[in-house]
Order: C-alpha cells, then structure tokens, then sequence
C-alpha cells in the first residue's frame, strides 16, 4: 500500500533533550552582539554523554568507533556530510545498524556546551579546548566570526549561499545556556521554513492519481495543514511515512497562524527503521 495510516515502529526514546531553539532573524537585532556561523544541512543530534539522540530523543544508532572517544560532558551540534549531501546523511544516520562506510563521511559539527558554565562566549572556547585536545577527525567545532554591520552579516550569507550552503546561524556571545526558543539564537535565510510533522498520506487526484497529493502536517504548536507544492514525482510515489518531520516554506501566516503558500522543501528528520 502507498499510503500509510498507522505511525511506524520508532527507537527507544530516551527522552527529550533541553535543546535552545533559534527565533528568525529580525533587522532590529544588533548584529555586533552575535558570533555567527553556517547554518549545516544536516541533522541536529544531541550528545548526552552516551547516545546521539534528536531533538526529539530517537537514538541514532552510531557505530562504537565512531562514538567511543567522546567526551562525558553533553554536547549539541549538527550530523553533517558536507554541502547538498542531506538525503545521503538521512540514509546513513535513521539506520538501526549502521554502515561503517556511510559513518565515516559523516562529521559531529560541535555549537553548544548545554549546561556549560559562562556566556556563550566562555562556552565556545572551552569546547574548542576540550574538543581539540581529544584530535578526532569527525568532532568539530563549528567555526564562529564576529560580523560588524548588518552589511557584513548578508556579504557573509551570501557568500555561504552561493557555495551551496543553506543560511547562518547566530548566538548571542553574552548568553547564559538555557535551553528552549528565544533570540539568544536566531537563524537567517534567505526565504522562511519551519517544520512539522506528517500525520497523513492525502491521494492525488489528475495527474497524481494514484501517487501521493499532498501531506496533512502538524506544527509543535497544534496547528494543521496541508503541503501540496513542492514535490517531486519521486517524492509523491514515496512520500515521507507518518511521523517524519519536513521543513516547509512559506510566505507569512494567516489570522489562524497557518502558514501561507507552504511548499515543501526537503525530509528533516524520518523515523528511524525498525530492527
């Protein structure tokens, strides 16, 4: 059958992770008060001193190698296999037994000391500190510059745009850690997306009979639509199963708070496979 209607198995979930969520980048923000980096196409994992987990607390299923020097203290960052490689990153990272091949491509992008003591500021020196001095090749420090304008901040977007890449991220440098959404994070592109979660398969109709027509989404807020947009014909005759969270794009929001013209852009995170 196409079209699923019952959610799939998923990993033992150890819990949610107290993660900071960015806001979207407004001109009034002072731009001198930010480090700022690449936002990586990749998938946010939190290091809890044992596992990978999301955002959402499925595990990711690491191999031992790749795992088996990490630090005690927690961790935040990206999954990442380089510029325009997310799909390949999704096959290798939602394995329940994981590739070595796939692994090795892929580089732990450090940003956060959750819990760290200090400002952010203190926070980035002391992961370069701890994280240099262990000299694993896939555990990096995501690299972060001070920009002096609003100038600088979109000179640097738009050189990050045109190698490929997918927007900056900004961290307040004077910012205590505290996890949850607010402009001690912010993040910048050049169009606005967001995430939901699929919770139904709706049929085509015309010339996508038979294939999917639109995914029915639900925000972290409650709030349902529907994608239609922004498909391609792979993607209507496998559609992402229920419980996958998509990023979307859209155009302002409705009275309702419902996204207008949302057109889908890529899978953010699929639940992992069953064993």
């Amino acid at each position: 059958m196409l079209f699923l209607v019952t959610a799939p198995v998923l990993a033992d979930v150890p819990g949610k992770p107290p993660v900071i969520l960015a806001n979207v980048y407004d001109d009034s923000i002072d731009v001198s008060a930010y480090w700022v980096s690449e936002k990586y196409d990749g998938v946010r994992a939190y290091w809890n001193g044992h596992q990978l987990v999301s955002r959402r607390g499925h595990v990711y299923h690491a191999p031992d190698w790749f795992i088996a020097d990490f630090p005690d203290d927690a961790l935040d960052g990206e999954l990442w296999a380089g510029r325009g490689q997310f799909q390949q990153l999704v096959s290798t990272v939602r394995k329940n037994h994981p590739v070595d091949a796939e692994w090795r491509k892929v580089i732990y992008q450090v940003f956060e000391l959750p819990g760290g003591s200090g400002d952010f500021s203190h926070r980035l020196q002391i992961l370069k500190q701890r994280l240099g001095a262990l000299h694993i090749r896939y555990l990096r420090v995501v690299k972060q510059d001070r920009v002096a304008s609003r100038e600088a901040l979109f000179d640097r977007l738009d050189q990050v745009v045109a190698l490929g890449g997918e927007g900056l991220m900004l961290h307040r440098a004077d910012a205590l850690y505290h996890a949850g959404r607010s402009d001690d994070l912010l993040k910048l592109k050049r169009y606005q997306d967001a995430e939901a979660t699929v919770i139904q398969q709706l049929p085509g109709k015309g010339k996508y009979a038979g294939l999917m027509g639109s995914l029915l989404v639900e925000t972290e807020d409650g709030i349902r639509f529907r994608v239609g947009s922004g498909f391609s014909d792979a993607t209507r005759r496998n559609p992402p199963p229920i419980g996958t969270v998509i990023t979307y794009q859209y155009f302002g929001k409705s009275n309702k708070g419902i996204p207008r013209f949302a057109s889908f852009l890529r899978v953010r995170e699929i639940p992992l496979l069953p064993d």
